[in-house]
């Protein structure tokens, strides 16, 4: 079979470009070696946000395109992405006078937009002072959370819904340009034909272009992001940005309910494999947050860990806090078109999608339309969340409250299609713990290409973390027993 465009990665940029491909009316395959959002596009801070900390990199033009992505991202997945406020200490580290001007810079890049524009910290903000050792002075700005994982997933699913193939657990084996078209072999023992191909391989960007046999102008740099997560430091639903000594920020945010995300690092590695957490990132974001906390940790508080390779396009900064967040679209149209995708961040992937698909319309003779601008993802049709919400939990009450805020959080409008025909308890099948029951999770197998118990329990949701040692491994004796290999 002959697609229109072979997609090489399924992380937030080549879900985003196969969402965006689709939509303009080309047939798409998208194979990813391992699950969806399976490396870096599930080890984010899980933030949809500007940028403030690039600013002092005078990345304008990168800030203000990120604030307006975030304006739509809200609206078009607001059970997914909502509107954080982040409190951020002023400990010395940067002149005050600099910090208010960067707020100030950061509320004017963002234009007309619906979150709070950027304040002093007040007297009366008792629930934002109180975690804090001292703070007489500091601000308060928004931004937004997302569940990463579940972002990646959303554009597959539109992707898909509009004719995409989307192949987990399938590796590209050898490709090459032939005539008109590249001619791929890929581990489930398909001979593929594809008009263009598009390398959103993230940090083995470069390994893939070595597998096409293919030499490219820009490079990567991968740097290594690292996050903890302990038992949650403060109440409320706010987040803390907090200065480091060497000039870095580390964000503290409440995380499932009974935790605080603590991260991120910024390490230089050399393979895209070295994406493990060691014991001197955990032990700097310790310190990170217990000079700011009257709470404090040390690295046997730490009940989960992630890592990632963040593939930064190399613009030659000297250190790797300087590296730009921003992207490069390599396009290469010596025989069928290729395009390589360098960098990048997942608040800006659905902008990258766009211009990707502007770059490889005229090559492919089509005309490309901006199609996802207003488009809402799956399940983000909820209009206002909060009566959403209630209107959930009227319908199934036996959900309880935080099932049913964490099913509408992660099905958003999508849940009425999971929980049809079902009135009570029983008929959600055998319960494995933590609000997890077996229509959620034949769910998540079914259409969201789920293929492990850690595709369901880690990416598709984060409930590892509240499921005990003997639950998990009951679940995943069901699922290997529902699911053999």
């Amino acid at each position: 079979m002959t697609y229109d465009l072979l997609i090489i990665g399924g992380g937030i940029n080549g879900a985003a470009i196969a969402r965006e491909a689709a939509l303009n009316g080309q047939s798409v395959l998208l194979v990813e070696r391992d699950d969806l959002a399976s490396h870096t596009s599930s080890a984010s801070t899980k933030l949809i946000h500007g940028g403030l900390r690039y600013l002092e990199y005078y990345e304008f033009k990168l800030v203000a395109e990120a604030l307006r992505e975030r304006e739509r991202l809200i609206h078009a997945a607001p059970h997914i992405i909502y509107p954080m406020r982040f409190a951020l200490p002023h400990d010395g580290a940067r002149p005050w006078w600099f910090l208010r001007a960067g707020l100030i810079l950061y509320d004017l890049l963002g234009g007309k937009m619906s979150l709070p524009r950027s304040r002093g910290l007040r007297a009366s903000d008792a629930d934002l002072r109180a975690p804090l050792k001292s703070a007489t002075r500091g601000f308060v700005y928004s931004d937004a959370w997302v569940d990463d994982s579940r972002l990646t997933l959303l554009n597959a699913l539109d992707a898909a819904a509009r004719g995409a193939e989307i192949a987990t657990r399938t590796a590209l084996l050898s490709a090459r340009r032939a005539g008109n078209v590249w001619r791929a072999t890929l581990s489930d023992g398909r001979e593929v034909a594809a008009r263009g191909l598009v390398n959103a391989a993230g940090p083995w960007v470069a390994d893939t272009l070595g597998l096409l046999g293919v030499n490219a102008q820009s490079s990567v740099r991968l740097i290594k992001g690292s996050h903890i997560v302990v038992p949650k430091l403060f109440d409320g639903d706010h987040a803390y940005i907090l200065q480091q000594p060497d000039g870095r920020i580390v964000f503290a945010i409440p995380y499932e309910g009974e935790f605080t995300e603590i991260g991120t690092t910024d390490v230089p590695v050399e393979r895209p494999e070295d994406a493990v957490i060691d014991s001197d990132e955990i032990a700097y974001l310790c310190a990170a947050v217990n000079r700011h906390f009257t709470a404090q940790i040390g690295p046997g508080d730490v009940r989960s860990t992630w890592s990632g390779v963040r593939p930064l396009y190399d613009d030659g900064a000297s250190e790797a806090k300087a590296v730009t967040r921003d992207y490069v679209l390599e396009l290469d149209t010596h025989g069928p078109v290729l395009l390589s995708v360098f960098g990048g961040k997942i608040t800006t992937a659905r902008h990258l999608a766009e211009e990707a698909v502007v770059k490889i319309a005229a090559p492919l003779g089509f005309t490309a339309q901006r199609a996802t601008r207003g488009r809402a993802f799956p399940g983000g049709d909820t209009g206002d969340f909060a009566a959403f919400l209630s209107g959930v939990r009227a319908r199934w009450p036996f959900l309880g409250e935080a099932r049913s805020e964490r099913m509408a959080r992660a099905y958003g409008t999508m849940l009425h299609q999971m929980l049809r025909g079902i009135s009570d308890e029983a008929a959600m099948g055998t319960a494995f713990g933590a609000g997890l029951t077996e229509v959620e999770a034949r769910w998540m197998h079914d259409r969201e290409w789920a293929k492990t118990a850690d595709d369901a329990l880690m990416r598709r949701s984060k409930l590892a973390l509240h499921l005990s040692t003997g639950e998990r491994a009951a679940f995943e004796s069901w699922w290997a027993n529902a699911y053999p290999v």
